[in-house]
């Protein structure tokens, strides 16, 4: 649905992005991550014909939006990081406006906004004015804007910015909701955000494209051993170092106990599998085992091991 070929863009002699090259499949929801300046909000930009690039080439549906940016505009709705809402104006005839600039058809005007308003929890701030909504309900009022015409590809640029938590889970929910039946790109600087919204991730920095797969098999990569948290009732010192003797087990890191029980974190030998044998271990010594699971490497931990990889 959305393909991006060494897409750079120069603002004077100052490259924001370089050869920024990825895919989005049909009904994929693909994380767009990176740190403030990353180039996540320029790349957004050329992919809905705000601006051009300086070389490369993005199509969307099958379309060049440097060759065809009027067409490429009706199959996407976008969700800048600041939406431009009119804040005289109440929900409803907002709504009301932004669908006849997107030559919504006259007939389906009515029908598309009672959709949005529902899709997008806005009924009961229908008749409110804009300036008076919270900054949860705006967020809401960009994103039913950006659906009303219905749109293939939806571009959110950090749509949860500036959101309390309750908020946050509420976009985060609906914007899950809307998997399969269109295709999302999700650009933010929050790191859970992507774990737990989208199937795959773009990580940017410094303008260039550093990482493209799902979190899955990014943390498969870059994890140089297997990691495993283990509790038990009893000393310490003594449950360590029966961990220690497991065959595979290059280091046991104590933690702070949980609950009067010793708590660990043993570190294996890459592609060994060793929780039977820690289990073991533990029971054999005569102490109760309470918890074993694996450890994967956070999205945070993934994000500086690929940065810090691209500043060395």
């Amino acid at each position: 649905m959305i393909e991006v070929e060494n897409l750079t863009k120069f603002y004077g002699p100052t490259p924001a992005i370089q050869d920024v090259s990825f895919a989005v499949e049909k009904g994929e929801i693909l994380g767009f991550l990176g740190p403030n300046g990353a180039g996540k909000t320029t790349t957004m930009r050329i992919l809905t014909c705000f601006m051009p690039p300086t070389s490369g080439r993005a199509m969307v549906g099958g379309l060049d939006v440097q060759k065809d940016p009027l067409k490429v505009r009706r199959k996407i709705g976008y969700m800048p990081e600041t939406v431009p809402l009119y804040t005289d104006l109440v929900v409803g005839d907002y709504l009301a406006f932004v669908s006849r600039v997107k030559d919504v058809p006259v007939r389906d005007r009515g029908r598309k906004i009672d959709e949005v308003v529902e899709q997008c929890g806005l009924k009961e701030v229908r008749g409110r004015l804009i300036g008076r909504l919270s900054k949860g309900f705006r967020q809401r009022v960009g994103l039913a804007q950006a659906l009303l015409s219905d749109p293939e590809v939806l571009i959110l640029d950090e749509p949860t910015v500036g959101l309390d938590p309750k908020q946050i889970i509420e976009i985060r929910n609906l914007i899950r909701g809307l998997a399969g039946s269109r295709t999302i790109i999700l650009s933010t600087h929050i790191l859970p955000e992507v774990g737990m919204t989208c199937q795959r991730v773009v990580i940017i920095h410094k303008g260039r494209v550093v990482a493209v797969d799902t979190p899955a098999n990014l943390t498969t990569q870059l994890q140089h051993s297997v990691q495993v948290h283990l509790a038990a009732k009893g000393p310490a010192e003594a449950i360590a170092s029966r961990l220690r003797a497991v065959p595979g087990v290059v280091g046991v890191r104590a933690e702070s106990p949980v609950n009067g029980a010793s708590s660990f974190v043993i570190e294996a030998e890459k592609g060994r599998d060793v929780r039977a044998e820690l289990a073991s271990a533990v029971v054999e010594g005569g102490f109760g085992l309470i918890e074993l699971r694996p450890l994967a490497l956070s999205l945070e931990d993934i994000f500086i091991e690929l940065v810090t990889k691209e500043e060395v």
